[in-house]
């Protein structure tokens, strides 16, 4: 048989994806002499991140985060800040709590209320009108409520209308509890009766007698958050109690994955038809049940009825008394079975390939163990990334000088939300026009260049942010790539694997593809800025919305996320084509594209069956770490070992050990899906390559030769 006869028929498949790639006698492997591509993507990624390192700068200089760890009185000052006058007065208290009708306007520090900065809550119910009447006879009283003042006084000589207009004092005082650095209402629960210092009612210090039923309403939320306090010292000391326990945990959950990977060249095939023969049991049991059921109608009155005759039934279980429900379930079932059980049989060729792959690629992490180490390294550029954004973001966020806006208890003035200056706001028409008017602190702002283009600036912040997310993740898999590749095209394995893979190929990435690297990553962060932006869209014109906005909206994120998944797609085996021949971003995408769609169903069962074993590897992972866990934190192993005592909820340590041992196990199995797709790739290039003759072997290690070798396709000649 000659050479030509031997080749796989990819007549049709090559007139519509192009010709398959000729034989290279001097390819042995990722290419070593290589020049920079994308240049032009390289310098314009480089001057984005000198400009991004310039706006940190920039920001850090006009930013001020102490503007987020210290409350803002109404005039703008900082409480607690040392060396001020509000040194020793850390906790920020409202006037009047009934104003601040929403809990956003609260962390806000927008409430149309005054706000100043105390050394402490109040302790018990006082009033201004009883501080005058009680005043004669014991001024401690007034001394202890004039702590509660914008200024001090040395004794209450103002009517309550003065001090409502002046609003130099509060109407009323109760008993409060510091949260957030913030004065909230003191709530408990008596009796099954909510109650503030003890009192259901209590006087508001304007004559109304109120009850701790509407001061909640007044700070729905607030109380919320003061429950959470509560929630939040019992988890703090579960974690306390229990993190030596968490680090065991994450220990093992590491140790099992890697066991996981290793083991996974002799279990991947019973894996896969255990689980593929559990599907088809179950959808079996559902026909049994279906006909079971169906049978049990025979007879009974109105069961006879189709889903036509009752219409529509908000009463779902009035479907299940009729006989064409379980019918149409049991036609579905069987529809199913039948195509799963056709698939398998189709496509079992496909399935033994992919199965042979997965076990090629578990011997590939065994001889290139290093590969695993390489997700601790990713995550410390994206912790990096992660953290100069927050910074960035906060620090843009607090850049300015105080602005202070109009803010009416009634919303009824025509000035609100206008600028004011404090010092002056009560001799000016707009205290004159709108009685009860406040002027107080909103946020930090200023007129020049820079503060006009704050927002902008974030923006800019969050673009780049995704682009060098996206840049890191794309380096890790192309670095990866380049390693994997160097193993599968070692015609003697492990005797011709190149001497530090990975660090060679991690060098080659940095070194000549920058560029390209930078170019798929910009791609994927545009798609992802256009999907926050809807979001963003979204959020701020929910109310404003017609059901033809909302389904555009809709379909547009629908778009945006397949978009997003297509681009991830082809990236990561652009990427791949990059490590290995050393080309441009687009001319690599091409190949790759072209590539995979000459061997699309092997790209589709091959996807599937790597997702399946993956999926059941990290569940098997978490699982076992959950059960063990569970046993430990629940005082289930006392004789074999003694776990934690006194937890206030077991399941916090619970939940975080099942989620930490998911993402450890997903980091590991991260390595190995692309060091799939490499040698994927790396095995297709090579069944188009070469014929298996001795003067174009291929590179297929036995193993996964003798499984082509028993489906006939590839050539005998290279057993011979």
């Amino acid at each position: 048989m000659s050479d030509k006869e031997e080749q796989p028929d990819t007549s049709l498949d090559v007139e519509t994806y192009g010709n398959p790639r000729t034989f290279d006698p001097n390819f042995k492997g990722p290419i070593a002499k290589r020049n920079c591509t994308d240049v032009l993507c390289c310098i314009i990624f480089v001057l984005f991140i000198i400009a991004y390192i310039l706006l940190g700068l920039v920001a850090w200089v006009h930013g001020d985060p102490r503007r987020v760890a210290y409350p803002t009185d109404s005039k703008g000052h900082f409480c607690g800040q040392k060396g001020t006058p509000n040194e020793n007065k850390t906790i920020l208290f409202y006037f009047n709590l009934f104003s601040c009708t929403s809990p956003s306007v609260v962390v806000n520090l927008q409430c149309p209320t005054t706000q100043i900065c105390v050394s402490k809550c109040p302790e018990k119910f006082l009033t201004y009108m009883e501080i005058q009447f009680s005043y004669r006879t014991n001024k401690h009283y007034w001394t202890y409520y004039s702590q509660f003042c914008k200024s001090p006084f040395v004794k209450p000589v103002k009517t309550l209308s003065q001090v409502l207009l002046d609003d130099d004092c509060p109407t009323a005082i109760f008993p409060s509890k510091p949260f957030l650095q913030r004065c909230f209402p003191d709530f408990t629960t008596k009796n099954g009766t909510l109650t503030v210092g003890n009192k259901t009612t209590f006087e508001d210090g304007s004559g109304k007698t109120r009850n701790a039923i509407e001061l909640r309403t007044a700070a729905n939320r607030v109380n919320k958050i003061l429950d959470a306090r509560a929630i939040g010292m019992k988890v703090f000391e579960d974690y306390a109690t229990t993190w030596y326990w968490i680090l065991i945990g994450l220990t093992i959950a590491m140790l099992l994955s890697w066991m996981f990977v290793i083991l996974l060249r002799f279990i991947a095939g019973f894996l896969f038809w255990v689980f593929m023969a559990g599907v088809i049991g179950i959808i079996g049991y559902g026909i049994w049940y279906c006909y079971q059921e169906y049978s049990n109608l025979q007879g009974r009155p109105n069961s006879h009825l189709s889903i036509y005759d009752i219409g529509i039934q908000t009463d779902i279980s009035m479907y299940f008394q009729l006989k064409q429900t379980w019918f149409a379930f049991m036609i579905i079932l069987c529809l199913l079975e039948v195509l799963i059980i056709l698939m398998l049989i189709f496509l079992r060729g496909r399935i033994c390939i992919s199965i042979a792959l997965l076990k090629e690629g578990s011997k590939a992490i065994g001889y290139l163990p290093t590969t695993l180490i390489y997700p601790v390294l990713t995550f410390i550029f994206l912790s990096i990334c992660i953290a100069y954004w927050a910074v960035t973001a906060i620090y843009l966020a607090t850049s300015g000088v105080p602005i202070y806006k109009v803010i009416s208890p009634e919303r009824t003035c025509e000035h609100e939300n206008t600028t004011c200056n404090p010092e002056i706001f009560n001799t000016t028409e707009i205290a004159k026009a709108c009685p009860g008017a406040q002027c107080n602190f909103a946020f930090y702002g200023g007129k020049s260049l820079y503060h006009q283009y704050v927002p902008t600036f974030q923006i800019f912040n969050l673009f780049v942010f995704l682009w060098l997310i996206n840049f890191v993740i794309a380096l890790g898999q192309c670095a990866l790539a380049g390693a994997f590749a160097s193993y599968y095209w070692a015609l003697k394995k492990p005797d011709d694997i190149p001497p530090y893979p990975l660090f060679t190929a991690f060098g080659r990435a940095i070194r000549y593809h920058t560029g390209s690297l930078a170019f798929g990553s910009l791609i994927l962060a545009l798609v992802q800025m256009f999907k926050f932006i809807l979001e963003y869209l979204d959020r701020r014109l929910k109310e404003a919305q017609n059901n033809v906005c909302k389904f555009l909206q809709c379909c547009l994120k629908c778009c945006f996320w397949c978009l997003e998944r297509m681009v991830k797609f082809f990236n990561r085996n652009a990427y791949v084509m990059i490590a290995i021949y050393g080309k441009n971003f687009c001319r690599s995408a091409r190949d790759a594209f072209n590539l995979l769609m000459r061997n699309v169903l092997k790209v589709a069962v091959m996807d599937k069956v790597t997702d399946f074993v993956l999926i059941l590897g990290k569940i098997l992972v978490a699982g076992c770490i959950g059960v063990l866990a569970f046993l430990l934190f629940t005082h289930r192993l006392p004789t074999m070992i003694e776990g934690p005592t006194s937890l206030n909820y077991y399941w916090v340590p619970l939940l975080t050990v099942i989620i930490g041992s998911y993402l450890v196990a997903h980091g590991f199995f991260s390595v190995y899906a692309m060091c799939i797709d490499t040698i994927f790739i790396c095995f297709c290039e090579d069944l188009e390559k070469n014929d298996g003759s001795r003067e174009k072997p291929y590179y297929i290690a036995p193993t996964l030769h003798g499984t082509l070798n028993k489906m006939q396709l590839v050539p005998q000649k290279q057993k011979e």
